[in-house]
């Protein structure tokens, strides 16, 4: 039977429908970026999308073929994800903080033609970025495609907040809400930075099912805010006195 990660590790794809802490291990990707209304129908996201299952199923296929990749299991392709923000510069190319534009603080949803995003899906851990590379060539060639906006992309999440979100996008800020209120309980405090985005990984597929059945995992990055619980109460400290 194929590996399936969403099964084999629920932890990270497959949440209750209330929040909860996760400490997300560094993980190698397939990436596209760009910009725009993701759902434009002849927009850049759709077109990212196309390449980024280009490569997957080259990749997934290779056993049929002569490069063999050392380690190969027969997998699942992991599901589609995405980082986004709305800001005017590249993440980690810029000192502005990640999802402020004009004073918007997070995603504002009504503004969609202002959006950024790193478009992903999972690479297996024995896929290499020579790999990578030899399966853009490969796809390049057989699909008479420009595969050159695809990237070997390595992101180390680390600590995080996270939560199913069953509806459609535009209701997430409630998850949001939720995800945060819980986040502060426990002694933390949001860390969305030009490095550390908003998270998404899509559980449904948008084409075949209901706005309000979608199933999504949002996750934010969050850090210690010098606070811990004690029996359901938080007690804080100063962060100097923690240092010393």
């Amino acid at each position: 039977m194929a590996f399936d990660y969403k099964k084999e590790y629920k932890e990270f794809y497959m949440p209750k429908g209330r929040p909860s802490i996760v400490n997300v291990p560094k993980m190698n990707y397939i990436a596209v970026r760009g910009s725009g209304n993701p759902n434009d129908e002849d927009g850049e996201y759709k077109k990212a999308i196309g390449l980024l299952y280009g490569i997957a199923f080259t990749i997934k296929m290779s056993k049929k073929g002569d490069h063999q990749i050392d380690g190969y299991f027969d997998y699942v392709v992991p599901p589609l994800e995405g980082f986004w923000w709305q800001s005017e510069c590249h993440p980690v190319d810029t000192t502005e903080r990640a999802g402020r534009r004009e004073g918007v603080d997070g995603i504002d949803y009504s503004r969609k033609e202002d959006f950024h995003w790193i478009s992903v899906i999972r690479l297996p851990d024995f896929v290499t970025k020579d790999d990578f590379d030899w399966a853009v060539r490969e796809a390049t060639a057989k699909k008479k495609q420009d595969f050159s906006k695809v990237e070997f992309f390595t992101y180390d999440e680390g600590l995080c907040v996270q939560c199913m979100h069953i509806g459609s996008y535009d209701d997430e800020p409630a998850t949001v809400a939720m995800m945060h209120e819980f986040m502060e309980q426990q002694g933390y405090e949001l860390d969305i930075t030009d490095e550390r985005l908003h998270h998404e990984i899509y559980l449904s597929d948008a084409r075949k099912v209901a706005p309000e059945k979608l199933k999504t995992v949002i996750r934010h990055p969050i850090r210690t805010n010098g606070c811990k619980t004690s029996g359901g109460r938080l007690l804080c400290v100063d962060r100097d006195e923690m240092e010393n």
